[in-house]
């Protein structure tokens, strides 16, 4: 047995020892809006519900670690008062953590990300519509627990919409539990998938992805590769010129047969084969050079 004293840990090291040991964790897909009424959009591991009458929902932006500044989210929470909470599925965990960048200041997520803005009905921040189930919620409070690196901010939201899509309901209009498909938070970089078990998510890059909406129009609007896929492609620095992926294709005696004579859907559902076994490398090499 190892015994840990907060005391004597950097908190980077407690940091990853808590989300190692403490999970899994339900997703707050929290979308918000800033003083200019700019949209912003990031997931949060430290949440859960408290309370049913009346309907409390509990998040925790916490301190950035490294340099002890503050998200973009608890921001405007403090600002507006109010935060529409998303939960997220199987369906949307790539472009969540797509989302999860740290974009500058005034950089719509939900364009990078690729996800859908829906108006909301009480609150002017706006719900994500592929997400199974959306909150809209007031602030009622928001607690510091420290002012250092680390240090969470409890952000107290009372539901005053729920919003629920249909196809996640069975037939006495409960939240089917495999329909729902959810995910959660588990530590570094993992995820689990309530009714599969555990997957890997690569944390978005540092040096910021190119973002859904810096992608080709054909591969934006195909009809072969899912939500999940445009966020696997997405999460580049920048996209493979033709004559580099050329290169590679060429290179490659296995890939080049299965391509020369391919139309556009067969190339698609091809790197699609690639996306699924998260070798984006290869896929972005297919889709570039052809």
């Amino acid at each position: 047995m190892v015994t840990i004293d907060p005391l004597t840990v950097s908190t980077g090291k407690l940091h990853g020892l808590m989300l190692g040991a403490i999970g899994p964790r339900p997703i707050a897909f929290a979308s918000t809006i800033d003083a200019e009424r700019q949209p912003n959009l990031s997931p949060f591991s430290f949440f859960n519900v408290f309370s049913a009458n009346p309907p409390i929902l509990i998040f925790s932006p916490a301190r950035r670690v490294r340099d002890n500044t503050t998200k973009h989210t608890l921001e405007n929470a403090k600002n507006t008062k109010e935060v529409v909470i998303n939960i997220v599925n199987y369906d949307i965990v790539q472009q969540m953590s797509l989302s999860s960048t740290e974009y500058a200041t005034g950089v719509n997520e939900f364009v990078k990300s690729g996800l859908t803005m829906v108006p909301s009905k009480k609150v002017q921040s706006f719900r994500v519509g592929e997400s199974p189930v959306q909150f809209e919620c007031k602030v009622n409070d928001i607690i510091a627990l420290g002012e250092e690196g680390g240090a969470g901010n409890l952000i107290i939201c009372e539901v005053l919409l729920m919003h629920i899509h249909k196809n996640v309901l069975d037939q006495n209009d409960n939240i089917d539990q495999h329909k729902i498909d959810q995910v959660a938070r588990m530590g570094g970089n993992w995820y689990t998938r309530a009714n599969l078990g555990m997957f890997e998510v690569p944390k978005p890059l540092r040096s910021l992805g190119v973002g859904v909406d810096g992608l080709p129009e054909d591969i934006k609007n195909s009809s072969i590769l899912t939500g999940n896929d445009l966020g696997k492609l997405a999460n580049v620095e920048k996209i493979p010129d033709q004559k580099d992926a050329v290169s590679f294709v060429n290179n490659r005696e296995d890939i080049k047969a299965k391509i020369e004579q391919a139309n556009p859907t067969e190339i698609h559902k091809f790197a699609k084969y690639y996306l699924d076994h998260d070798d984006v490398d290869t896929a972005w090499n297919i889709l570039s050079a052809t």
